[in-house]
């Protein structure tokens, strides 16, 4: 299928890659259908979570676990249910990242989570109860530290997991 957008121009899809938000998104509650445009340069962690209908409606997405490898939260038991979520395996967790003129100030959104039910297709943006993670968190300033405590252990960096 052919989508017509803003910052892309004419894009191919697969209808296969057609995200369904039964909800939509807080503020977009309209728009159901998504898919995610993989950064070409793979040096870097952004991707675009881009509405199927609406062309100019994208959200600039990255891996938190990127910035924050210590990134560890609990869904509530209704989202799983609404997303057909039976095992941690099937999902994959997004942020929304804020873009702002000076770059280096962007922030994501770690209290509001998009949670992708990748085998059946079906996301959802989950707001956190009592998460101790914030809707601004400052993505070049979290990345920066995680690297330097990377390179500081080694060995605990290597040994991480979710």
């Amino acid at each position: 299928m052919k989508l017509e957008t803003k910052h892309f121009g004419t894009i191919e899809v697969d209808e296969e890659n057609i995200i369904t938000f039964p909800d939509g998104i807080p503020g977009f509650e309209e728009e159901t259908e998504f898919t995610i445009i993989q950064n070409p340069d793979e040096n870097l962690p952004f991707h675009w979570l881009q509405a199927v209908k609406k062309g100019e409606l994208a959200f600039v997405i990255m891996n938190p676990f990127i910035f924050r490898p210590d990134y560890d939260i609990h869904l509530p038991k209704g989202a799983l249910e609404k997303l057909n979520i039976e095992d941690k395996e099937q999902i994959s967790l997004w942020t929304i990242v804020r873009v702002p003129e000076k770059v280096e100030e962007m922030t994501a959104n770690l209290s509001a989570p998009i949670v992708i039910n990748n085998e059946e297709k079906l996301g959802k943006q989950v707001a956190l109860e009592n998460s101790p993670y914030g809707k601004r968190h400052q993505v070049l300033k979290e990345l920066r530290e995680s690297q330097n405590n990377a390179q500081a252990s080694p060995k605990e960096a290597s040994e991480g997991g979710v």
